[in-house]
Parts: C-alpha cells; structure tokens; sequence
C-alpha cells in the first residue's frame, strides 16, 4: 500500500508517499480503505522531531474509510460499511489502515468530514470531562476558532453550559454560529470576560498556549478550575491539568457525535482537501497559521 512518510526530520520536503506491506487488523480490531485522513498540527511536530526520535515515521491518527477486513471477536459492523475513527499507530494517511476506535460514518457526512472529526471531538470532549462541564457551567475557551476550540465551543453548549470564547475579531462571528458568546484575546482579555459574565467564570479550557494560564486561574477561582491542551510548561509551573490522550482517551464520543449531527448541533468544517502525494502542501497550509477548519487529505 502507498503511505505518507519521512526518513529524516525537517521542513515539508521530507515527506514522501512510499510502499509498505498492507497492514491486518488484530483482535476487535477492523481494516479500512482509506477515504480520507485528518491532518493536525501534531503532524508537523512529529515531522520535525518534536516528538517521536525514531525513523523512518509513519503519519496520521484519524481516517474514515470502508471496512474490507474485520478482526477476531469483531461483529458491530461488516464489510461494506463506512466507518471513521482512531489509528493508533500513527499511520493513519495511506491506503489502507487498522482502526483500533471506529463507530458509523453519520448519513449526511462524506468521508472527509467524517475523517476531520476525531482528534478534534477526542481531544475536545477529554478536556471537557475533565472540567466536569455540565448544564449551567459557565466555561471560557480560550481559542475558541480552531478545530479543537470549536469542537468544543459545540460540544459544552450542547450540554448546556455558557460558552465565552476568545479569538480575533475577525472570527466573533463564527463563534457566535457555534454557541459561544465572543471576545478579542490579548492584553485586557481578563477584563473583557468579566465584562462579558459580570456574575463569573466557572471553569476555562486553554487551546491555545498563549501564556494565559494564570489570568485563567484568575478568572475561574484557582488551577483546579483550568485545563490546558497547549501549554505543558505553563501547566507544570501554575498546577494546572495538561490534558493528554495517555491519561485516557474520551472514544465515547465517536458513537454520540453522529445524533448531535443529525440534529444540525455539531459541525466540523473541512478547510481544504489535498490527495494523499500532497500531502506537503498540507504541511505548509496547516504550518501557515491562515486556516480556519480541518485540513484533510483524500485517497482515490
């Protein structure tokens, strides 16, 4: 099967489409073709040695596809069928890939809106959960205009909490469709939030990384009240929760995402698309910083 790949760390240019032996799914496990694959800004990361030390390296965690092969024990879905959802081996943007977390694609999604999905609603509803979001919340998000921010913009207005989001004036608008009650980051956001919520903030969810941590902490009453998904230092030095998938990942929303869909309470918009030999140029669109929505490459 053909796979993105890199031998060496570096810019875009080391990625490359190479050939690698079809993998098989294992126990409760299923095999897809490949529609489509999500790109996030953890790839380039990995691309330039930022996390992983070994080569060559593999790409891609999410994909959406039709199953062609089933693991033993598997029997909640058949050949045929369209699926998305996790590849935890990171090779995820190739032909074909092991799903280790899937659940059915929602009728009205193709399949690169079904592949743009469960990082961003993974990472989103784990952060969530954390906080203990609930109905009557009120929750600020910091960065609210990027995949993850308005996934979960989205996803804690549908559990009825009070959404706040930060994000450049150029994207209030956006966050107002999403749920959120907007507000410019930058210096005096703290005092625009209370503006905006006089009676106070619950709880705040970080996605940005922008050295906000301890107006956060400020605003919502101590670091108990706070997660990051961006600022690992700034978490270590101020106590608050760093919130990573080894602490356990939230794949139960990959089976509750596809009602609140149905139900015109959840969107994902797919930026752009890019065949799977392009996938460098996904690399410098996503490195731009200029994209609003997920970036997806596709397979013929």
């Amino acid at each position: 099967m053909k796979a993105a790949s890199f031998h060496r760390f570096g810019g875009p240019e080391v990625l490359e489409i190479v050939d690698l032996p079809d993998p098989h799914p294992g126990p409760g496990q299923i095999r897809i073709a490949v529609r489509a694959a999500g790109v996030n800004p953890s790839d380039w990361k990995k691309r330039q040695g930022e996390m992983d030390q070994e080569l060559p390296q593999t790409m891609g965690y999410e994909a959406a596809g039709v199953v062609d092969e089933l693991g033993e024990g598997v029997t909640d879905v058949s050949v045929g069928d369209r699926v998305f959802g996790f590849n935890t081996e990171g090779t995820a943007q190739a032909e074909l890939t092991v799903l280790s977390f899937y659940a059915p694609i929602p009728p009205s999604l193709d399949f690169p809106d079904a592949a743009a999905l469960p990082a961003a609603i993974e990472t989103a509803t784990r952060a969530l959960d954390q906080l203990g979001v609930k109905a009557g919340s009120a929750l600020l998000v910091n960065g609210a205009s990027g995949s993850i921010g308005s996934a979960a913009v989205q996803l804690a207005a549908a559990r009825g909490a009070r959404v706040i989001g930060t994000a450049s004036p150029a994207n209030h608008e956006y966050l107002r469709t999403l749920g959120a009650e907007p507000v410019a980051y930058g210096e005096g956001m703290a005092d625009r939030v209370r503006a905006t919520a006089p009676e106070g903030i619950d709880l705040a969810l970080d996605v940005a990384g922008s050295g906000v941590l301890p107006e956060l902490i400020g605003l919502t009453g101590g670091p108990e009240h706070v997660v990051t998904l961006a600022d690992f230092a700034g978490a270590q030095e101020h106590g608050v929760l760093f919130s990573r998938g080894d602490s356990g990942r939230a794949v139960h929303v990959l089976g509750e995402i596809g009602e609140l869909i149905e139900s015109a309470g959840f969107s994902l918009p797919v930026a752009q698309t890019f065949p799977l030999a392009a996938v460098a140029e996904a690399h410098r669109a996503g490195e731009s910083g200029r994209v609003r929505g997920k970036l997806v490459l596709t397979v013929d």
